[in-house]
């Protein structure tokens, strides 16, 4: 079988961002890395807390002027980041402002967290608000001076 794009991607130079993983058509694949990949750390996305988030920034993607455009968004099984899928009439520079605004909204987000109820949810009970916050926050901080050179994995 094949090598699929993102195994070929070198994890040992991979740094947090937001990286265009791959283009398929017209749909683009964005690497949101939150998290260094095989870090000493053993500091990967928690649980509860990379579930809050994907609540939120589906939530908040979706209700964008963008939302049409909006094909997936869903975390990695590596608990490094997640995966933003979108058609190009979002241009990288849009997406990445989608990211900026989502940081925000979570970190500022309160209340209940959108499809948290059991017949939304297929793990209802293991969410993490504050976590979700935590991990915004330190995204919103990589984030700030990214622009879309920074886009390229390095080789």
């Amino acid at each position: 079988m094949e090598t699929i794009a993102s195994f070929k991607v070198n994890h040992d130079k991979l740094k947090k961002g937001m990286y265009i993983s791959r283009i398929d058509g017209d749909i683009v694949t964005y690497d949101i890395r939150m998290k260094l990949p095989n870090n000493k750390e053993n500091d990967y996305l928690p649980t509860a807390a990379s579930h809050t988030f994907e609540h939120l920034f589906a939530t908040y993607a979706r209700n964008t002027k963008y939302s049409d455009n909006v094909i997936y968004i869903g975390p990695m099984g590596c608990r490094t980041g997640f995966y933003f899928l979108v058609r190009d009439k979002i241009t990288h520079e849009q997406a990445l402002t989608i990211m900026q605004e989502c940081m925000d909204f979570i970190i500022n987000f309160e209340g209940k967290i959108p499809g948290s109820n059991k017949e939304e949810c297929g793990n209802y009970l293991e969410h993490n608000l504050e976590g979700a916050k935590e991990v915004a926050r330190d995204m919103k901080e990589v984030l700030k001076n990214w622009n879309r050179e920074k886009m390229i994995y390095e080789q």
